[in-house]
């Protein structure tokens, strides 16, 4: 599907800072949207519905699996999460950016059904360092980090099949990393071309 909009993708193993990173880069850049995806886990800390994800029941997710509903979805750490086809096709038509922090596997995805979407991989700089933000958050259990971090494995081994990868050693450095990918699609001769289409057309450039 050509649109005139840029779709981004960010895929992380937990702990990698890819939501802070994702909430900077949107307070910086006031034409990037984010689509919120749907979850049946709970809410953690401070998070609301409909703002960091919508949270529904596992029955609610499974009708709109059937319904098909989702662009993708998927089961990481025995909970699913899903992102709605509704908005996102229409708001990438009317040429706005999305963004979109989903799982490797939506990730990819994603990219079947939007070949011209961006899959950027952010990366802890290391497995110490990955384990103790984990610890730092205080959100899990000791049997949960230990999951999350065997999961991680097999998420940052992915990492190869996305355009774009950020290391997250130093939080401003990886935000301007992903400031400049962002800004790079939008410059590309097909990115432009899609979004400037009368520019192009008046140039008579095919």
């Amino acid at each position: 599907m050509e649109t005139p909009g840029n779709l981004f993708v960010v895929a992380a193993p937990s702990g990698a800072g890819k939501s802070s990173l994702v909430k900077a880069l949107l307070e910086l850049d006031s034409h990037l949207g984010v689509s919120v995806s749907h979850t049946t886990r709970a809410p953690r800390g401070q998070e609301q519905d409909g703002r960091e994800y919508h949270f529904v029941t596992p029955e609610a997710f499974q009708a709109m699996v059937d319904r098909g509903e989702f662009f993708e979805w998927a089961e990481v750490h025995g909970r699913r999460y899903g992102t709605s086809r509704v908005g996102i096709e229409a708001r990438l038509m009317a040429g706005e950016d999305v963004i979109l922090e989903i799982d490797w596997q939506g990730a990819l995805q994603i990219k079947q059904i939007f070949p011209h979407a961006v899959l950027i991989f952010i990366l802890p700089p290391s497995w110490q360092e990955l384990e103790q933000r984990l610890k730092r958050r205080g959100e899990d259990q000791p049997e949960v980090i230990a999951l999350r971090m065997a999961n991680a494995r097999t998420e940052v081994a992915q990492a190869r099949h996305f355009d774009f990868v950020i290391i997250n050693s130093l939080f401003e450095t990886a935000l301007f990393d992903l400031k400049t990918v962002v800004h790079s699609q939008r410059l590309k001769y097909a990115a432009q071309r899609r979004a400037k289409s009368q520019v192009f057309a008046a140039l008579d450039i095919s």
